[in-house]
């Protein structure tokens, strides 16, 4: 998902405009253009076009403007305008088909109603796949626009808006924990708009370059101590928009949570005014972006904050304004399972040890939605300590991944010196025994995209001994193995006497794959483990 800035003159007559690809280089200002022109584009990369509104604008967050855009095949969207400070609002469209858009401005303000202009589409980049939906051939699993498929594995990472909100010159910190994040398999990163401070003690060692609690700032007007609730803070959601972008250019989907109720932030009053202009903006803002996903809120009705009723009114209130109807999810097991029809995907929070069970048991209860494990209760341990959950091991958070896979659902990772307020962006530079074993996760990738793994399906019955399935049900079986076992007996493959069956073992940890000699069906076959001391993975083949 690149995103490559170039200015472009925008097509309207007597317009102060600007028009760029968005990127993660600082955002240009409005500039004079030459008139009489078409806007230059490409699918699924997003365009702004800048309009000067009017001097000194009352309220300007709250002023009524949209875009009606109509395309290719009779498509037709009604997309906001935001306020970017100054005189600035902006149109942020990215194109779902190449082809020619054309667009209508809307509103009350007279400055910003009537101009009308042309987007020439090209056809999409190499490699690109548009925005996440769910799959056309399983209602559980997500697919790209062009129908590829994708396989979530999430990393998780709050504070990645704090790496460089200071840093004028650019965003390294957060290019660089992107570039590790995207290098080791991960493909999304589960994130807030804007978190506060944490709730538990920090670590008497860490180092103060790596504390990101308690900015000094807020996406609304003052600080967090102090917030002018009746403003919002441009300057903020400007490098917010860089970080988005940043993500896209390397494939990363962002999971973006727009609120936290449990991370000392200071949230103006729900349902108030000032709560929908915050919320409202955000939408506004980043609906446009293809590597995005909504989540109304971490641990959303947990706090005490507001009701289930409330989270309701923030979906339906983001879908009347998303025109590109991005997913939308919920961090919170309890709402998603009492109103599975609100969400586009089940996002689950669990921490048991029988978590393969649960996460099957969620599967059923929901089968026509993906089941995405949001919070597993494994929290690697890292060089400072952040936060305690049942598990630190960075195999048993492996694992426990692997089962959720394994039940036909989607892991998240955490590692506990990115995952919230303590942000190390650049792991790989530790010394060997301090990092994170993020690489399992690249050899989970590789399983994933491996040719027609996004067929297999938890078995419905048992074809081993031990351990968990996946299957085709015809001529394909994936094998998790326990640690434990010193052998798995392979029983009832819908397999004739004599047929030929290959197999390996696959090391999660090191994606070395070990042939073993193909053999001939008999009723039972009995496989000798490989001696890790971690869990194998076993592929077996039915040849025709």
């Amino acid at each position: 998902m690149n995103h490559a800035t170039k200015l472009i003159p925008l097509f309207h007559p007597g317009l102060l405009v600007a028009a760029f690809m968005l990127s993660g280089a600082p955002t240009p200002a409005a500039t004079p253009i030459a008139t009489g022109s078409t806007l230059e584009a490409r699918q699924w990369e997003v365009l702004d076009v800048a309009f000067s509104g009017p001097n000194q604008p009352a309220a300007p967050f709250d002023l009524e403007a949209t875009a009606a855009i109509a395309g290719p095949g009779g498509v037709k969207l009604d997309v906001p305008l935001f306020y970017n400070g100054g005189r600035e609002f902006v149109l942020r469209f990215a194109p779902p088909a190449a082809g020619e858009w054309t667009f209508t401005t809307r509103s009350p303000v007279k400055e910003l109603a009537g101009h009308m202009g042309t987007i020439r589409a090209a056809a999409a980049r190499p490699g690109q796949h548009g925005p996440v939906g769910i799959s056309a051939n399983s209602k559980q699993r997500f697919a790209q626009a062009d129908g590829t498929n994708y396989f979530p594995i999430a990393f998780e990472c709050d504070w990645l808006f704090a790496l460089d909100a200071k840093n004028p010159a650019g965003i390294p910190k957060t290019r660089v924990l992107a570039d590790t994040i995207a290098r080791h398999g991960f493909n999304q990163v589960v994130m807030n708009v804007y978190a506060f401070d944490v709730t538990w003690p920090s670590d008497p060692k860490l180092k103060p370059e790596f504390n990101y609690a308690r900015p000094d700032y807020s996406p609304f007007g003052g600080t967090n101590e102090s917030p002018d609730f009746s403003t919002l803070n441009t300057g903020f959601f400007q490098h917010f928009d860089r970080v988005i972008a940043a993500l896209g250019e390397r494939d990363l989907i962002a999971h973006v949570m727009i609120y936290v109720w449990n991370k000392q932030v200071t949230w103006p009053a729900a349902r108030s005014a000032a709560d929908n202009r915050y919320f409202d903006y955000v939408v506004k803002r980043y609906q446009a972006f293809p590597n995005l996903i909504w989540d109304i809120s971490k641990e959303a009705t947990g706090y005490g904050h507001n009701d289930m009723a409330y989270i309701t009114e923030r979906i339906e209130r983001l879908r009347r304004l998303d025109a590109f109807q991005r997913l939308v999810t919920v961090h919170d097991y309890g709402y998603c399972a009492k109103y599975p029809e609100q969400v586009d995907f089940v996002s689950i929070q669990i921490w048991t040890s029988e978590l393969f069970a649960a996460m099957k048991e969620a599967g059923a209860k929901t089968p026509q939605k993906p089941i995405f494990n949001i919070e597993h209760g494994g929290y690697e341990r890292g060089p400072y300590h952040v936060f305690t959950g049942d598990y630190l091991s960075a195999d048993v958070c492996l694992e426990r991944a692997y089962q959720c896979v394994f039940a036909g659902a989607y892991p998240t990772h955490y590692w506990q010196d990115t995952s919230w307020s303590v942000v190390m962006h650049d792991p790989d530079a530790l010394p060997e025994a301090q990092r994170p074993r993020l690489h399992y996760y690249r050899h989970l990738a590789a399983l994933a995209a491996a040719p027609g793994f996004a067929e297999l399906e938890p078995a419905r019955q048992r074809f081993s001994s031990s351990g968990l399935c996946l299957t085709d049900g015809k001529s394909r079986f994936v094998f998790f193995v326990p640690k434990e076992n010193s052998a798995v007996q392979l029983r009832r493959l819908p397999a004739k006497a004599g047929q030929r069956v290959t197999m390996s073992w696959v090391d999660p940890h090191t994606g070395e794959t070990r042939a073993l000699p193909t053999v001939t069906w008999r009723a039972n076959l009995e496989v000798i483990t490989p001696g890790w001391d971690h869990f194998a993975i076993l592929k077996i083949d039915l040849q025709p």
